[in-house]
């Protein structure tokens, strides 16, 4: 599983790095999520952590492949 984080519709709300801290980071300037994992790879131990990470985004920012 792959995911990433739509530049143009994360807000800043904070919900995925609070849900999976190890896969989401947030950016100094705006507060914005990126992905801290290598090409987006998730380890499969996280990948329920990621899901509920994108379904928890009020902006549906977090993209799952």
């Amino acid at each position: 599983m792959k995911v990433c984080v739509d530049p143009g519709l994360c807000q800043g709300h904070t919900l995925c790095a609070m849900t999976a801290p190890e896969l989401f980071g947030l950016g100094d300037e705006d507060g914005h999520a990126y992905v801290l994992t290598e090409a987006g790879e998730v380890p499969p131990e996280l990948e329920d952590k990621a899901r509920e990470a994108a379904r928890s985004c009020p902006e549906q920012a977090i993209v799952l492949s």
